[in-house]
Order: C-alpha cells, then sequence, then structure tokens
C-alpha cells in the first residue's frame, strides 16, 4: 500500500505498558469544591446535606483496649524486607528506599509515639473504637483512609475481607499485604494498575487477601511506607489501624487519552458517575473523593457470583494449572445478557495469577472484546482486565474484519473465518485458550455452536443459564454425538466404528452448568450506557480515542487530524455486507469506517479504481475513517491510529455494518457552519425508512424435520 503522509502526526506510536499512563496522567491539585463538579454529584451532595441534617445523634459504644501481654520483642532493624515496593509499584533497590534516616529515629517525637503502639498496630492507652470487617463507606473510610493534597493521592487501610466497591476511575498500587480486583491479586512489588468502574458495568470492588506471610513486623514496615506517602499526622492515625493481616493501597487519580475523548462528548461526560439507580447510595464527604472515585454503600452490590459460578471458575483454573497436552481449550456459551463477557473477564484474571499468559478467541461479533465490532480476532492476555472492554482497546495478533454485528447473513463466512484463525494460533506456546461467543442459541445459533466444539479441540464448555432453566439444550459430550450442526452432521457408527469406540474412547470433554443470579440477568440494561448498541458505540470511540496525543491537552477532533493520502490504485475496495452497485461504491464508503486488510494477492490497476465483487476472507490489522474522496486525483484519505509501517502493507479497505457513533459526526467541536455527512431534511415515518428487524429465534422448516 503506498501511503504519502503530508505531515507527522505527534503520538503515533504509543506504549501500551501502563506504566507509561501512570507516568503521562495529569495529577493537579483537587479542591474540595471540585468534588461536586457534574450535575449528577451536585444531586448526590444535595441529598447527602439534607440527610445529614435530618440523622439524629448516635453515641458511640467505647470499650477499653485489652493489654497485650505477649507482644513481639525485636532488636531495630537496619533493613526492610526485600518485597517492600516504591511509588511506582516496582521492587525496591535494597532497603535505602524506606529506611528512615538517623535523625528520625532518634528523634523524641518519634520514641514517644512509638511508646504508644505494640507490634500487632493496637494503641494501649486511651479508648479503642471497634470496626467491624465488610464494606468500607462513610465512617470506616474516614478511620482507615487519609488524604495527602499537596501529592494528589490517598492510602488506605484495609482488613482481611473488607471490600470498597466504588464507581469511577483511579489508579491503584498496592504498597503491602495483597488485595483482589475482580479475580486479580495485586501484591506488593507489582507495578500500578489502572481501574475503571463506568456505569455502564457492573461496579468494582476491592477485596483485601489474607497475608501470605505471617512472620512479618507489620508495624516496623509499614512505617516507612506511610512516611512516605503521608504527612505526620496522617500516617500516625493510619498507623494504629495497620495489624498482621492488614493491606495498604496506594489510590490516585487517572486521567488518559481515552477519558479525555470519552468526556469531550456531552452524552459520555457523566459515563464514570453512579447511574441514577446508585445516587441514595453513593458515599460523598471521605478522603477519596476527589481523587475520581466514588465509594458506594451496602445497598450496592458488586459482582454476585453464584455457587456454581464460582464452582465453575474453580474447576477451569485447576484444569488450566495441571498438565494437558496442549493447554486447555475453554468454550463459554449461553443466551444473551448472561453474563458471558464478565465470566470471562474474572476466569482471564485468574489464570493470569498462576501463568504468565491466556490465549483468547473472539466469536462474539457483537460484544467484542478487545476490538471494535464486528471483527473475530485471536489475542494474547498478558495483563489483567480490570474494567469494561472499552477501556482495553488492543491490537491482536491475528484478526478477520467480518463487517457486521450478527452472522445470520453468511454464516458459512463466519465458521471458514473461525478456522482460519485457529489454523494462524502457535501451538508451541502451551497457553491456556478461551472461547467467546455468541448469545445467539437458538436455530442456527444453536447449530453454529455444535460446529464451533466439533471444529476445535475443546477440553471445557462452560454453559451460562439464569432463572433455574436452561435455555437451549445441554451442549454435553453424549448430546453432541447425535446432534446436528450447520455444517457437520452426527457420524453413522457402523460395526467396525463401533468395535474401534469400544476400544478406546472418542475425544470428549468437561461440560459445566452455571447458573448466573445477578440482578437484571437475562434482560437488557435499560439505563444509560448499558444498553447493546451503546457498548459498540463506546468500543468504538475508545479505538479512535488513539488519534489522541498522549500528552495532556484538549481534545482534537477527528477533522482537524492530517490524513493520509493513499492511491486508489493502489488498494482495492468492497463493500461486504450488502450487494452495491460500481457507480455508487464510492457515496457508500465517504465517512465511513473501514477494515485494514491484506489481500493476499498483489492489487493491480490500469489507472482506475479497484473495486471487490465478493467478501474476502483476509487478515485485519486495523481500522480507519474514510473521510474524503477525492476522484479527480484518484486519492482516498484516510485517518488511522495503525503504525505506518504496517499500513503499508494493506492492500484492501473493506465497508461494513459497522458505522461510526453519530457523536463523532454531530457533536464534535470545531465545526463552522452546516455540518459535513449530516441532514435533518429525512422523514423516518416514511415505510421502509426505519430498521428492518430480524426474528433470529425463529425455527425453520429444515430444522423440525417437517416439508
Amino acid at each position: 500500500m503506498k501511503v504519502n503522509k503530508p505531515e507527522k502526526i505527534k503520538g503515533q506510536a504509543k506504549s501500551l505498558k501502563w506504566r507509561d499512563v501512570r507516568g503521562k496522567r495529569s495529577r493537579p491539585p483537587v479542591s474540595s469544591s471540585e468534588l461536586i463538579s457534574s450535575p449528577a454529584m451536585a444531586r448526590i451532595a444535595k441529598e447527602y446535606q439534607s440527610s445529614v441534617k435530618k440523622k439524629p445523634a448516635v453515641k458511640r459504644l467505647k470499650s477499653k483496649a485489652k493489654h497485650v501481654s505477649d507482644m513481639k520483642k525485636q532488636p531495630p532493624q537496619s533493613g526492610l524486607h526485600t518485597s517492600q515496593t516504591q511509588a511506582n509499584g516496582s521492587s525496591a533497590n535494597g532497603s535505602s528506599a524506606f529506611r528512615m534516616d538517623d535523625e528520625s529515629n532518634n528523634s523524641e517525637e518519634w520514641r514517644e509515639y512509638s511508646k504508644s503502639v505494640h507490634g500487632n498496630g493496637v494503641e494501649t492507652s486511651g479508648d479503642m473504637v471497634h470496626v467491624s470487617l465488610g464494606r468500607l463507606e462513610e465512617e470506616s473510610l474516614h478511620n482507615c483512609a487519609e488524604r495527602d493534597d499537596r501529592q494528589n493521592h490517598a492510602v488506605l487501610v484495609m482488613q482481611k475481607d473488607q471490600t470498597l466497591c466504588f464507581r469511577g476511575k483511579c489508579l491503584l498500587t498496592c504498597l503491602y499485604g495483597r488485595v483482589e480486583v475482580m479475580g486479580f491479586t495485586i501484591e506488593e512489588g507489582q507495578q500500578s494498575y489502572p481501574l475503571f468502574s463506568p456505569a455502564s458495568h457492573c461496579p468494582l470492588t476491592i477485596r483485601a487477601l489474607e497475608s501470605s506471610d505471617h512472620t512479618r513486623d507489620e508495624t516496623r514496615e509499614a512505617v516507612p511506607i506511610l512516611r512516605k506517602y503521608l504527612e505526620l499526622a496522617s500516617w500516625k492515625k493510619l498507623l494504629k489501624k495497620v495489624k498482621s493481616n492488614s493491606s495498604i493501597i496506594l489510590l490516585e487519580p487517572m486521567e488518559t487519552p481515552l477519558t479525555r475523548f470519552l468526556s469531550s462528548f456531552t452524552d459520555l461526560s457523566e459515563l464514570f458517575d453512579p447511574p441514577i439507580s446508585e445516587l441514595m447510595s453513593a458515599v460523598l464527604d471521605t478522603p477519596l473523593n476527589g481523587l475520581g472515585m466514588i465509594p458506594l454503600g451496602k445497598a450496592i452490590e458488586g459482582l454476585n457470583m453464584s455457587k456454581s459460578y464460582r464452582d465453575g471458575l474453580n474447576v477451569v483454573v485447576s484444569a488450566c494449572r495441571g498438565d494437558m497436552d496442549g493447554g486447555a481449550v475453554i468454550l463459554v456459551c449461553g443466551t444473551k445478557n448472561v453474563g458471558k463477557s464478565t465470566f470471562i473477564r474474572t476466569l482471564i484474571n485468574n489464570l493470569l495469577n498462576h501463568t504468565a499468559s491466556v490465549d483468547y478467541l473472539e466469536g462474539d461479533l457483537g460484544q467484542t472484546e478487545f476490538t471494535p465490532a464486528g471483527c473475530l480476532s485471536l489475542s494474547t492476555v498478558r495483563r489483567p482486565l480490570l474494567g469494561p472492554p472499552f477501556t482495553h482497546q488492543c491490537t491482536p495478533e491475528h484478526m478477520i474484519y467480518y463487517g457486521s454485528a450478527s452472522c445470520e447473513t453468511d454464516i458459512e463466512r463466519y465458521l471458514e473465518s473461525l478456522k482460519s484463525l485457529w489454523c494462524r494460533r502457535s501451538r508451541s506456546k502451551g497457553t491456556p485458550v478461551i472461547i467467546n461467543t455468541m448469545g445467539w442459541v437458538k436455530g442456527f445459533g444453536f447449530d453454529v455452536l455444535v460446529d464451533m466444539i466439533r471444529f476445535l479441540p475443546v477440553s471445557h464448555v462452560v454453559q451460562l443459564s439464569h432463572s433455574g432453566t436452561s435455555q437451549c439444550h445441554a451442549l454435553t459430550p453424549e448430546f453432541l454425538k447425535t446432534a446436528h450442526g450447520y455444517q457437520t452432521h452426527p457420524p453413522a457408527l457402523t460395526a467396525l466404528a463401533e468395535f474401534t469406540e469400544s476400544l478406546g474412547p472418542s475425544r470428549s470433554y468437561t461440560h459445566l452448568e452455571i447458573q448466573s443470579e445477578f440482578q437484571g440477568v437475562g434482560r437488557q440494561g435499560a439505563a444509560k450506557h448499558q444498553r447493546t448498541n451503546e457498548l459498540r458505540e463506546l468500543s468504538m470511540l475508545a479505538y479512535l480515542s488513539q488519534l489522541q496525543s498522549p500528552d495532556p491537552g484538549p481534545i482534537r477532533p477527528l477533522h482537524s487530524l492530517t490524513p493520509y493520502q493513499v492511491p486508489n490504485t493502489a488498494v482495492a475496495l468492497g463493500v461486504i455486507h450488502c450487494e452495491v452497485v460500481p457507480g455508487h461504491m464510492f457515496y457508500a464508503a465517504n465517512s465511513s469506517l473501514v477494515g485494514l486488510c491484506c489481500l493476499g494477492e498483489k492489487v493491480s490497476s490500469r489507472g482506475g479504481p479497484v473495486l471487490l465483487s465478493q467478501a474476502p476472507i483476509c487478515p485485519c490489522v486495523g481500522f480507519g475513517v474514510l473521510r474524503g474522496i477525492d476522484i479527480g486525483r484518484g486519492l482516498y484519505f484516510l485517518l488511522t491510529p495503525v503504525d505506518p509501517s504496517i499500513l503499508r502493507k494493506v492492500n484492501c479497505l473493506l465497508l461494513g455494518a459497522i458505522s461510526l457513533p453519530s457523536c463523532i459526526l454531530t457533536t464534535q467541536s470545531g465545526f463552522d457552519g452546516e455540518m459535513p455527512y449530516v441532514t435533518t431534511d429525512y422523514s423516518f415515518d416514511l415505510t421502509g425508512a426505519g430498521k428492518l428487524r430480524v426474528f433470529k429465534g425463529l425455527t425453520r422448516p429444515s430444522q423440525t424435520g417437517t416439508k
């Protein structure tokens, strides 16, 4: 693909490491007046203030602290535990990073304070307030969290099994102990991890875990950590809360090109605020507010795992940790809105606690995990998924652009694309593979599931259902022996085949049934940002946010960016979701999203555009916005975040049914006069103007055996 770039675009190549995100975020001091900057938070503050006025005075029960007679008596140590961490989450080089200087150790102030604190962090003088374990909210957050306004961060001390459920976004660093978020264990010495808890998905929950080392002197090791991040009065207060099973975490505000780009649109400005249903449970006036996260009360639960849910996770994780030839292959299936994607994210995070990477095969065209909708992909996951799909968009190792959110129009091409992706997988790694499937489990959709199990070397089939019933037949190995697929049929056993099968069992798999029991299971979310089309738009906007500069600054609208100039003789143009006459091809492709693909054969032309008549199955390296076509000069003007070195291999532009979000064309700033590509002179009352509905659950005569 011949590419002429008139102007170098700053920030094309960006690092995917979280540490780079950490270093480039902006952390201006946040005043108390900025805690309620959004309209939603203003409503919360008003309701909270009114509730405080009406709240009756409650006398707190106090009890005297018991004397600890068997306190550890250890001489002062010159060094600290080697697993202590620095501010960036990496391992400390020696003990000097957290060692107190001699002047501080010998100060009279420190000696007086140390007399009142035992080795287990229990104060011996004064009254001790009993803190109940469970959800951290309101008063408990004031007791175990402190904020440093100068450095614009907060330090939180959590006891074993304490949880913090929140909305918003932040950067978490484990300074001492370990915590768990969505199945992934974050320990001291690890890097910082970004947490995303938007209103579009279930809120995230941070849970403190039991320490793996019970021989450590928690008080002595906690002192230098708290001194580093807090002022004198604050760290002295938190030191009293540190016990043998405590965890200390650092919470910092986070701003990335993704969050800046999404917040530039009016409809998405409150994406990380609590939805209306959670306003009354939002906890205000805590040290954590103003850092980008809002704690939630006990009335709002996070991820609700049923017993079968937890048992299924344990079985799969145990199988992946065992010795299996070529690694486990787990296929996850179930009807729509049953929690397949959440289960897969939790499973991947659990597996990453034990393995360096997990392979992921995307088979769901409508709700993709790492790419915009309409793609089938094969990815290698090496870092935890601590947010919804639009927060971790990346380029897979292999990808095929199908061009539609559903496969009912061309099931043959869908299955052949999956086979092509599986053949590209490296079998030498031996890493576990997780396969995501569509929520279409009736009619031909069920037949496709049968084919996928037969085509791929599946070791586990995890089938999710709800309401105590199964929405389709159980895909057990026994059922698969007689089931009909879309391309496959059950074999007719001859006498020789029956004898051969009796000598050794054929390839089988483990079938696991999981009942989802979370609120709203089986129904599409009715709140804002929770509908399937809105989730697809969020993933697309997240991909386009890669066009923004990684440096803090104002958002640049897409029409202000410099496009690539691509000769129409060097690339082929095709429409893959419908038939378009050649004369209207440019009209259909202008101002549209196109897949950047690589055909196996060379594209040649004698002086005109190259148009495809059929939908090819070929690798896709990314996406671009065809923002203009110059017919006279024979040029396509393309905006894309794909690196120029990879872009030169592209020789095909494919247009599918995945369109740009409407806000890209209607609400971007910087337009003067009439907006291009947009018209208001259109009536949806006309016959045929609305969307054609397809009922995929209808049973065809071929499936019932009738004619």
